[in-house]
């Protein structure tokens, strides 16, 4: 009589063959409207909607990229993209390796509700609040401002970083503080020379993520900003969406440059965002 752990050892090779067909179909599903995307940025306009369609290019051109770069208000899209999305990760992660450290080691009064504000910010709608930001950054005279977006953005982006860096030193012992106070060191010392040097995945995991959410925002980058060159590259990519034309290419290459710095970003720190995200979900 088999034991359970050859039982579970030997597997069903047909469901593995399912298993396996099933993983390659829904990651075609997946990588089909990309490649799509990366060819259609390599035909002219014109060709984009060929019948019957083609995957690869029957004429092949870089016009639509040489337009791109070649365009000064187009490369300032992606120098505020970038601007903004380097700013709103940088101040997030300090500010929330802060407050993370302060929920993990410090007893303080109002600290529950603190922590129901944090979670209750996640749950709402961030549409439901965009007239009310609009109205305070006009009131404020940070309408059409780099500073404007990135006290925006943090909104956002501060709460889940804050709960998941919480989870990461919840995770760590407090011996590591102890140890530095026995030497003469502060809390302050603790922090920046013990805990976030150890804490790299946990960072790694929200700053990737909050990039992401800047660098991807649609609706306050529309909202919150007038002139063309304030705006960012999702909004850049609906300026080519014409009266009486589409600039179908651009749109499409424009998309692909977007993508680059997220998938950069993830292929080379996959690694440690795969750690942190799963460290930060443990909670002590």
């Amino acid at each position: 009589m088999k034991s359970e752990p050859q039982r579970r050892g030997k597997r069903n090779p047909f469901a593995m063959a399912g298993l396996i067909v099933a993983l390659l179909a829904g990651a075609a599903f997946a990588a089909l409207p990309v490649l799509w995307m990366l060819s259609s940025s390599f035909k002219p306009n014109t060709d984009i909607f060929q019948n019957p369609p083609h995957l690869i290019p029957t004429t092949f051109t870089l016009d639509a990229y040489t337009k791109i770069f070649t365009d000064p208000v187009k490369v300032r899209f992606f120098v505020n993209s970038y601007f903004i999305s380097l700013a709103v990760t940088a101040l997030t992660l300090f500010v929330s390796v802060l407050a993370a450290f302060a929920f993990s080691r410090f007893d303080f009064p109002f600290k529950s509700a603190l922590n129901v504000v944090i979670v209750s910010v996640q749950a709402v709608p961030p549409i439901t609040l965009l007239i009310p930001y609009f109205g305070l950054m006009v009131g404020l005279g940070l309408y059409n401002t780099y500073q404007g977006l990135i006290l925006t953005y943090m909104v956002f982006t501060l709460p889940y970083a804050i709960i998941m860096l919480t989870g990461y030193f919840n995770t760590l012992p407090r011996e590591l503080d102890e140890a530095v106070k026995v030497d003469g060191g502060s809390s302050w010392t603790a922090l920046w020379r013990v805990l976030v040097p150890i804490s790299v995945p946990g960072l790694v995991s929200v700053g990737i993520y909050t990039f992401m959410i800047a660098w991807n925002e649609y609706l306050f980058a529309l909202t919150l900003t007038k002139t063309v060159d304030m705006r960012t590259v999702p909004i850049g990519i609906q300026l080519l969406m014409g009266q009486h034309s589409y600039e179908w290419n651009q749109m499409m290459s424009m998309s692909i440059l977007g993508c680059i710095p997220v998938l950069l970003l993830f292929l080379f720190f996959q690694r440690y965002f795969i750690g942190g995200m799963s460290a930060g979900a443990v909670k002590n």
